[in-house]
């Protein structure tokens, strides 16, 4: 299966929620790469990469995230495939 990169932009109560965290280990168990960063707007930001299946199931667990977050939207954007090894915690952007 081809291997494909997706941009998340997280909305509603996803900040001081361990989401980032949350996002990390999930994204690690299922075999993707790529980063999360919290947004000055409040939001969550990531890329996800890998088989389109295992993104696909992300995209689905990003809808509810952790226990204490409350997810209000998860917009998504195909991007560009940049070949990333593992996934990573950036910084506020």
């Amino acid at each position: 299966m081809p291997r494909i990169a997706r941009r998340l932009t997280i909305t509603g109560k996803v900040q001081g929620v361990w989401y980032r965290a949350w996002t990390v280990e999930t994204a690690r168990s299922l075999g993707l790469a790529g980063w999360v960063r919290n947004r000055t707007d409040g939001s969550v930001e990531a890329v996800v990469e890998g088989d389109e299946n295992a993104v696909d199931q992300f995209l689905a667990l990003a809808q509810d995230g952790p226990a204490a977050a409350r997810v209000a939207a998860v917009e998504t954007e195909d991007v560009a495939v940049q070949y990333m090894s593992d996934f990573q915690k950036r910084p506020t952007a």
